[in-house]
């Protein structure tokens, strides 16, 4: 049987086995949220597809040249792309290069595949784009669309795919998976898989950087105390919250490869990948209608240094951290602390959780997945954290 490495999504990869064996569809829409492993499964089969053993049931084989060569990233028949550039987006001029590309016949074999990374963040123009070759594909080509909100893609997109659904990874295949690759010894897998909620590559990314757990430990902890803090010392909290959130972002990337290194690429005659955006909240009301960056500018005294596409990437980890954490404090007001991410803060979390409406909590949640869906829209981060920052309710005090 065909060694996939995609971990802890039997249903998908036994959907993926099963169109091998009978042929991939040439539009493929792999879906589920972040960092469960809906890259890995499109690069296995895009292995499948490259895979040169006689019997279909053993690709990928990972030993015959074709699944070397995407082992090693230079499968010149294999087209990546992810978005790039200013407010993180894929956009016209990127998909008509990729259109261009596998529209030339194949280097190494009759397969050839387009991998588009996190393809929710498609833009329309480029959606309309993609549309005239998702409707008349080229002899060979596999188009693998690996979104985490497919509702962001145009229905024209979505009715022209195949669907394979991903979710959540077990706790249990986390902390295995930590075991085996992350290096990490048992306790601190489970410790890091609880962290992760479901998603392998941000505990494996977790895994990599001692620096990247203190640095969240230490904006949770910060978060918990804003309930507390007065207007001026929140307005300072987050924008200090702002640049811890650049640094987490900063340790737990990939690690560099060093100078002189052999650099792996997607192919040779494809685009060039790009570090995908953080994805998309989604909510239905806020506050800042208006507080869009390209017509504020950077805020006076900024805490994140870097393009406006740094600070927005930073913006939308905080915001995500932040969601975490008054989830599990309404974990805690709802009578399960042991679902609570960071066990060592239970003692904070229950002090805090009778002196808080749970109303008040919901609305602040609502709020903040509003504010991830304005940072999608380019608002303005620092202006629009310190609203957030404003809006927290506050500690009731005891009479």
């Amino acid at each position: 049987m065909g060694t996939f490495l995609t971990r802890g999504q039997a249903p998908a990869v036994e959907a993926a086995r099963v169109m091998i064996a009978a042929g991939v569809p040439q539009a493929l829409l792999l879906v589920g949220p972040g960092s469960v492993g809906k890259t890995t499964l499109g690069l296995d089969i895009a292995a499948a597809l490259f895979c040169r053993a006689e019997n279909p049931a053993d690709r990928p084989c990972r030993e015959c040249r074709g699944c070397r060569l995407l082992a090693h990233g230079n499968h010149p028949d294999l087209h990546r792309l992810a978005p790039e550039g200013p407010g993180g987006q894929i956009v016209i001029g990127q998909v008509r290069s990729l259109i261009q590309e596998v529209a030339l016949l194949p280097l190494e074999g009759p397969a050839r595949v387009a991998l588009v990374e996190s393809a929710h963040r498609l833009n329309e123009d480029a959606q309309h784009t993609l549309l005239k070759t998702l409707e008349e594909p080229p002899a060979g080509l596999t188009l693998i669309l690996a979104v985490d909100d497919e509702d962001a893609l145009l229905p024209t997109v979505r009715s022209r795919c195949a669907r394979v659904r991903l979710g959540p990874l077990p706790a249990r295949a986390i902390e295995e998976l930590l075991v085996e690759e992350g290096g990490r010894d048992p306790l601190d897998a489970a410790k890091i898989a609880r962290l992760a909620g479901g998603r392998a590559g941000l505990a494996l990314a977790y895994a990599r950087s001692d620096a990247a757990l203190g640095i969240r430990s230490e904006l949770t902890r910060s978060l918990l105390d804003l309930f507390d803090r007065g207007c001026a010392a929140r307005l300072a909290g987050v924008r200090e919250g702002l640049a811890r959130a650049a640094a987490l972002q900063t340790a737990l990337a990939p690690p560099q490869a060093p100078e002189g290194a052999p650099v792996a690429r997607p192919g040779r005659r494809g685009p060039k990948a790009a570090s995908a955006a953080p994805s998309p909240g989604a909510g239905a009301h806020g506050d800042a209608d208006s507080l869009r960056e390209d017509e504020a500018g950077p805020a006076a005294g900024s805490a994140v240094r870097g393009t406006a596409a740094d600070r927005r990437r930073a913006a939308a980890v905080l915001v995500n951290l932040w969601r975490e954490v008054v989830g599990d404090l309404v974990r805690v007001q709802l009578g399960d602390p042991g679902a609570v991410r960071e066990p060592d803060l239970l003692e904070e979390y229950a002090a805090l959780a009778p002196a808080v409406t749970p109303a008040d909590l919901g609305r602040f949640l609502a709020r903040l997945d509003d504010a991830a869906v304005r940072l999608d829209a380019s608002a303005h981060p620092e202006l629009l954290f310190d609203v957030l920052a404003l809006r927290l309710p506050r500690r009731a005090v005891a009479a």
